[in-house]
């Protein structure tokens, strides 16, 4: 009996501990990051349109797109495949990706096509292509929306973010789809 009393007592420490001190002082840290924890919001006209950090589907003409993604942009769950570079679904899948690419871009050739148009990120969430994957867009978004493929090239160069001491350059879709709403 005097084991069971330590026992519970061990358990209603941990249980305070941990599901209240320990989450009291996570939220209290989130108040110093930006916008209070709650994620790099974007806003248009005062209403959240997306998050900066979390890809999300863009697939009508008129947008440009952002890479696929293996959990359909579920940011619950984020995931790669795990399917192999030499698997038959894997290799269809791709496949299947190109031809709706190619459909939609037909002054294109399959070698022209920056495989992060085509191939998911490992988490399904990424909010960013690469800015080659952004400039062979240009031609269709301009010409849905009637612009001229200079001045949508023109946003698409100051939408190119460059990294800080390694890596390589990208483009948030989001950011740049919103400001490509704000092109009159």
């Amino acid at each position: 009996m005097k084991n069971i009393f330590s026992i519970l007592k061990f358990t209603t420490l941990l249980v305070v501990l941990f599901s209240v001190i320990y989450t009291m002082a996570i939220l209290g840290i989130a108040q110093l990051a930006p916008n209070k924890g709650k994620g790099e919001t974007i806003s248009v006209n005062g209403k959240v349109v997306g998050y900066q950090k979390i890809g999300q589907k863009f697939d009508k003409p008129n947008y440009f797109w952002g890479r696929p993604s293996a959990v359909d942009y579920n940011a619950a769950g984020s995931a790669g495949s795990n399917k192999g570079p030499s698997n038959p679904e894997y290799l269809a899948l791709i496949q299947k990706r190109i031809d709706t690419f190619l459909i939609a871009h037909p002054y294109l050739k399959k070698s022209e096509i920056p495989s992060d148009m085509v191939t998911a990120s490992g988490s399904g969430l990424d909010p960013n292509i690469s800015p080659e994957g952004a400039m062979i867009q240009v031609k269709r978004v301009a010409k849905v929306r009637n612009l001229s493929e200079e001045k949508v090239k023109a946003l698409v160069e100051t939408k190119i973010n460059k990294p800080s001491l390694m890596g390589t350059s990208t483009v948030n879709v989001l950011e740049l789809n919103v400001a490509l709403d704000e092109l009159k």
